[in-house]
């Protein structure tokens, strides 16, 4: 049985190679069993990262915001299968792009509605716009186009503009990561009437006692924020400008749905243990039991487990927002069938398992995040804690 001495020795040799400064903390049922906070926040500045630590959730901002739409699916605002175009009429007339084997694209109606479902599963085939293919540039342009019309513009704005881009594939038959939970975000702010950061706050941080977690600086945050080191081939680390850090600014007003968040590792705990024990924390229900469950059911058929799986998310299927562990053996896992969570770009890292009312959280800030050195060796011995 792994002690949690072995875990604190582990996050001490993280250090020591890179990344410059970790943080992780494991609970079961409500109680902290680990909290540890080792290297520095910013090497030039020696300042040690701690408790207050600040960092950068990127992709670990979708387990909130797929939790946060999944509180209204639960009050009956919406359902899985209805049409994303009940919502944003924008999708009625969805596209395929079809790039032929001559290199030429073709542009072909979409045989099925784009579904709600299709949004949390990324089933939707939209990419990223930052991604290099044929698509990514037509939603970049759509971007563009925005910023010269607005200038500053909501995420509800932009869902909209991205309803006239054709998708990779016929909608629901594949798996691709991008933006469909940005797409679930503008939903939540359609649907609710409040801005997503308002969403948020009220519905899952305030009860939650999250004070550190959110869109925006405010108070002593941006102090707080941890550095961003690029970790060369020689090993040196090289810091490097946060990325997309102009969103936190008080005066943004883009609230995105698959990035966007900052956390500390305490606060990031909480929402996490609410997850673990069926939607309750400190006696405040969040979310329903079996809401959780649905969430954290895969989603995927074989085909789509084709596109998702790769050697860091082996065993695991996907469900609504997060990855969920399916096969204990092919994922060469200690956690239990049904633990879930997922990963942020620059090393942040979820897992929760409600067999065991247990959660792990673990963060860092490098590029590139080596997540399965780091992630899955985090996870063996935390689970070996337990």
């Amino acid at each position: 049985m792994a002690k949690f001495d072995d875990l604190s020795r582990l996050l001490e040799q993280f250090v020591k190679d890179g990344p410059t400064g970790c943080g992780c903390a494991i609970a079961q049922h409500g109680k902290t069993l680990f909290e540890g906070y080792f290297g520095y926040a910013d090497i030039e500045e020696k300042k040690p990262v701690t408790e207050g630590t600040v960092f950068r959730l990127f992709s670990m901002t979708k387990v909130i915001i797929c939790t946060a739409a999944m509180m209204l699916f639960e009050r009956g605002k919406f359902l899985l299968n209805e049409p994303i175009y009940e919502y944003f009429p924008e999708y009625r007339d969805t596209h395929v792009l079809v790039i032929q084997p001559n290199g030429n694209e073709v542009i072909r109606k979409a045989k099925n509605p784009m579904l709600i479902k299709h949004a949390f599963m990324m089933s939707v085939g939209l990419p990223y716009p930052f991604f290099n293919s044929p698509i990514a540039r037509k939603m970049e342009k759509v971007k563009d186009d925005l910023a010269k019309k607005y200038g500053k513009y909501d995420i509800v704005t932009e869902v909209r503009a991205m309803g006239s881009v054709p998708v990779a594939f016929e909608p629901g038959t594949r798996w691709l990561y991008g933006y469909g939970h940005d797409i679930v975000a503008g939903l939540i702010q359609l649907i609710s009437g409040k801005t997503v950061g308002q969403f948020l706050q009220e519905e899952i941080f305030d009860p939650l006692g999250m004070k550190d977690t959110g869109y925006r600086f405010r108070d002593d945050i941006e102090s707080r924020m941890v550095s961003i080191y690029k970790k060369e081939d020689n090993g040196e680390m090289k810091k490097i400008t946060g990325l997309f850090d102009e969103y936190h600014q008080p005066d943004a007003i883009y609230e995105a749905g698959g990035a966007g968040l900052y956390s500390t590792v305490k606060d990031y705990l909480k929402f996490s243990q609410m997850l673990a024990n069926g939607g309750i924390y400190n006696d405040e229900r969040i979310i329903g039991r079996k809401t959780i469950d649905l969430m954290r059911t895969n989603h995927l058929d074989s085909v789509q487990l084709s596109d998702f799986t790769n050697s860091y998310l082996a065993g695991y299927g996907y469900g609504l927002g997060v990855r969920t562990l399916i096969n204990k053996a092919e994922g060469h896992s200690n956690s239990s069938v049904g633990e879930f969570g997922w990963t942020g770009a620059l090393g942040t890292y979820v897992s929760i398992d409600p067999q065991e009312g247990a959660s792990v959280v673990y963060m860092h800030q490098m590029m590139p995040n080596m997540e399965e050195y780091h992630h899955l060796r985090v996870r063996a011995t935390a689970y070996g804690c337990l």
